[in-house]
C-alpha cells in the first residue's frame, strides 16, 4: 500500500510536494486540473517495470501499452528537456524485509516500508535516462538503511550506502559499476562486484510487487452486451475500460472466493457479495451471471429491476448498472495489499447512488478474504459532492476513522497544479473548504433570488 508519493516536473505539477496517502484517498477538482497525471504516471512506472528491456529507463507507451504518454518532452513540465523528472514512492510491505550484512553478521536491519527516490533526464536522443536513484528501508518512521546509485562527478556510476552500511568488494572483481536497470534496479554486474549486495536485488523486486499491484479503471467504460465469452480465464483486473468485468465475477466464482464486509460479517460468495451492494445501492432488485446453456462458453447479465419487473438482460436496463459494475467488481476483486486508482466511479450514476457508492468503498478498504484483511487501497478522482457527503458523514458516525481517509483538492494555477490536502476532522467536518469547490451555490442562489424579485415586480406592474 502506497503511503506517501512526490512528484516533480511532470506534465501540470512543477512539484507535488509530499502528498501522503490513505487507504481510501479522494481527489477532487476542477476538469484539466492535473489530477490524473498522477495516476498516469503511476501507470508508466508499471509498464515499465513488465517490459522486457531492461535498458529503457521509462516505458512512455505506445499502442499495446498500459498509457501512452507521448514523448519526454510532452511529459516534462513546461516541455522543458532541460529539467528532471524526479519522484519518490514510499510504500507499506506486506510483510518485514529484513537485510542481514553477510559481512559482519551482527548487523541486522528490518524495517516494515520502503521508499524509491528516482530521477530521470532526457539524453542526447531526448529519451528517458536514468540519472540515479535511493532506497530507503524504514522501520515505523525511521530509516534504517539507505542505499543511493547515482552517477559521481566524473560520469561513473557509485553505489553509496549510509552509514550504517559498508559494501565489501569482492577479490578480482575490481570493475566499473555499469547504469542501473530500468529506473529502481542494480544491474547484475554491478551487484556482483560485491559480497554483500545481494539485498538490493529484494528492494527491487518488492518495487515489482508493488507496482505490479496497482491497477486503473477509467471514467470512459464499455457499452454492456448481450453476451459475454469467457473461457475460464483469470483476468488481472477489470480492464482500463471495465471490459473484463464480467469474466472477473467468473473466475473469483470459480476460485470460491468469499468475501465480507468486515471483521466478523456475514461471509458471501464473490457474485452474491457484489450483487447484494447493487441491490444496497437500490440500482437492482437481483443479479446474476450465468451461461446461456449448459457447457456453454457464452454468458449473459440478467437483472430485475424490481420484484415485480420480468428478469432481462444487462443491455435492457439503465445504462447505469453496467458503468458502475466495473468499479464495484474491481474494488473487490483485486488482490489484497494492491492500489487501485478510479476515475470517476460515479459516472452515470444518480445522487443517491453516488451517496451509496462511498459506503461501498469504505467497504472496499475493510473488507476480508477468507479471514484476513485485504488492506486494499483506493484512489479515487471524482467530481461528486454526494460522495464526499456520505464520507463525511461515515466518519462522524465512526465507521471510518479520519485517519483512513486523505481528501485533496487539486487546481491549476500560472505555477503549476497545486495539491491542497483538506482537513477532515473526527466530527467529518472540513475545517479549510476551498472556494467554489462545487462550484458557486451561495453565488447561483443569490442570483436566483434577485431574478425571481425582478419577474414578480414585472407581474404585479402587468
Amino acid at each position: 500500500m502506497l503511503t506517501s508519493l512526490r512528484i516533480q516536473n511532470f506534465k501540470a505539477w512543477k512539484d507535488t510536494g509530499d502528498v501522503p496517502l490513505a487507504p481510501l484517498t479522494v481527489i477532487f477538482g476542477s476538469n484539466s486540473a492535473g489530477k490524473s497525471s498522477i495516476g498516469h504516471l503511476l501507470l508508466a512506472l508499471k509498464q515499465t517495470a513488465l517490459a522486457t528491456d531492461r535498458k529503457r529507463a521509462l516505458h512512455l507507451g505506445d499502442t499495446n501499452s498500459l498509457i501512452d504518454l507521448g514523448t519526454l518532452s510532452d511529459c516534462l513540465f513546461g516541455h522543458d528537456l532541460n529539467s528532471s523528472l524526479d519522484f519518490e514512492l514510499k510504500w507499506r510491505l506486506p510483510k518485514t524485509l529484513t537485510v542481514r550484512d553477510l559481512h559482519e553478521r551482527s548487523n541486522i536491519y528490518s524495517g516494515n516500508a520502503l521508499s524509491l527516490k528516482a530521477s530521470l533526464k532526457a539524453d542526447k536522443k531526448d529519451q528517458p535516462a536514468i540519472q540515479g536513484f535511493e532506497y530507503s528501508l524504514i522501520n515505523g518512521e525511521k530509516s534504517v538503511l539507505d542505499i543511493e546509485h547515482k552517477l559521481n562527478g566524473g560520469g561513473k556510476w557509485a553505489l553509496n550506502p549510509s552509514d550504517a552500511y559498508r559494501f565489501v568488494q569482492a577479490v578480482g572483481r575490481n570493475w566499473p559499476l555499469t547504469e542501473p536497470e530500468k529506473f529502481y534496479r542494480v544491474s547484475e554486474t554491478s551487484l556482483s562486484r560485491y559480497q554483500n549486495a545481494g539485498f538490493l536485488t529484494d528492494f527491487a523486486l518488492e518495487t515489482e510487487r508493488m507496482l505490479a499491484g496497482i491497477s486503473y479503471l477509467g471514467p470512459l467504460r464499455n457499452h454492456p452486451q448481450r453476451i459475454y465469452q469467457w473461457s475460464g480465464d483469470t483476468p488481472e483486473d477489470v480492464g482500463q475500460r471495465g471490459e473484463s468485468a464480467v469474466a472477473a465475477i467468473l473466475a473469483a466464482q470459480q476460485d470460491g472466493r468469499k468475501l465480507n464486509r468486515g471483521w466478523k460479517r456475514p461471509t458471501k460468495s464473490f457474485a452474491e457479495f457484489v450483487a447484494q451492494w447493487l441491490i444496497d445501492m437500490n440500482v437492482i432488485h437481483s443479479f446474476e451471471v450465468k451461461p446461456v446453456a449448459k457447457g456453454r462458453k457464452e454468458f449473459e447479465v440478467l437483472i430485475r429491476t424490481n420484484a415485480w419487473s420480468p428478469e432481462v438482460k444487462i443491455t435492457d436496463v439503465g445504462f447505469g448498472v453496467s458503468q458502475v459494475l466495473p468499479a464495484l467488481v474491481q474494488a473487490f476483486y483485486c488482490p489484497p495489499n494492491s492500489t487501485v486508482w478510479m476515475e470517476q466511479p460515479e459516472i452515470h450514476l444518480h445522487p443517491q447512488v453516488q451517496s451509496v457508492l462511498a459506503d461501498v468503498l469504505i467497504s472496499a478498504v475493510q473488507a476480508y478474504q477468507d479471514g484476513t484483511a485485504r488492506n486494499v487501497q483506493l484512489i479515487v478522482e471524482s467530481h461528486s459532492e454526494h460522495f464526499l457527503t456520505r464520507l463525511q458523514r461515515r466518519i462522524a458516525e465512526e465507521v471510518i476513522k479520519p485517519s483512513e481517509v486523505a481528501v485533496y483538492f487539486c487546481e491549476n494555477t500560472k505555477g503549476g497544479a497545486v495539491l491542497k490536502a483538506l482537513d477532515l476532522n473526527l466530527f467529518g467536518e472540513i475545517g479549510n473548504w476551498p472556494i467554489d469547490f462545487f462550484g458557486d451555490q451561495m453565488g447561483d442562489m443569490s442570483a436566483r433570488t434577485i431574478a425571481a424579485q425582478r419577474l414578480k415586480l414585472r407581474g404585479a406592474r402587468a
